[in-house]
């Protein structure tokens, strides 16, 4: 099992002096599950290099944040993440993507990462994303139709932007983007877990959602491997 894992290498709030970039508990929460399935992980941006983590993540009461502050080796994975236009999706069999305020700037408008994503959808490959990492569809359209047309999903509710206090900040809303572009849109309560699994794509909706999704991505990983080997 080889996991692309995309993030962010935005690390302001549009304009403003604060900081964000990452979600730590989206990446680090998956990325100990996958490694714990033996898999081979790659950590990938658009910019290359350290990927911005965002402060008000760090110092969350989480198990995989506190395994995140004592592991050298995806501390330097995060430190030194390969560049996109240098990735080869043919060597990967899911392509993951964390969320943090971030990807809203970046891999939401990034010609690489929606030709990755592209690519793994012709290859019947598994392709998730966690809360704001659904911003990586927003331009998404396959043959004059937008990718997420029809599709059951989640993403990070106006809600919980809200609640953050960011909905006049955030450049758009995951939610409104998601049905604009026609997806069946569910959500849970506010930072409830919720994940949605239609065919090949997997949504989280929130940080809560981080180890389901990943959990939800191995089992479709397993299912179109198992599908594969029938044929």
């Amino acid at each position: 099992m080889k996991v692309l894992m995309i993030v962010t290498s935005h690390s302001t709030l549009g304009n403003s002096d604060k900081k964000t970039g990452l979600w730590l508990e989206e990446l680090a929460t998956p990325f100990y599950i996958f490694k714990e399935q033996g898999a081979s992980i790659v950590i990938s941006s658009p910019l290359g290099g350290e990927a911005p983590i965002d402060p008000a993540s760090v110092d969350i009461q989480h198990d995989s944040i506190s395994a995140f502050k004592r592991d050298t080796h995806l501390k330097s994975q995060l430190a030194h993440t390969k560049k996109l236009s240098e990735i080869d999706p043919s060597e990967f069999d899911i392509l993951f993507f964390p969320g943090g305020h971030g990807p809203l700037w970046d891999l939401a408008e990034n010609i690489d990462t929606a030709q990755i994503i592209k690519q793994f959808i012709n290859a019947h490959k598994v392709i998730a994303a966690v809360c704001h990492g659904l911003a990586v569809f927003k331009n998404l359209v396959i043959n004059d139709t937008h990718y997420l047309a029809g599709k059951a999903a989640t993403g990070f509710s106006n809600q919980e932007e809200e609640i953050a206090g960011l909905q006049h900040i955030v450049p758009f809303s995951i939610q409104d983007m998601l049905i604009q572009n026609g997806a069946e849109y569910t959500s849970a309560l506010p930072f409830e877990a919720h994940v949605v699994t239609d065919g090949q794509l997997i949504t989280g909706q929130n940080p809560a959602s981080s180890a389901l999704t990943a959990l939800n991505t191995i089992k479709c990983f397993y299912n179109i491997s198992n599908t594969n080997n029938t044929h």
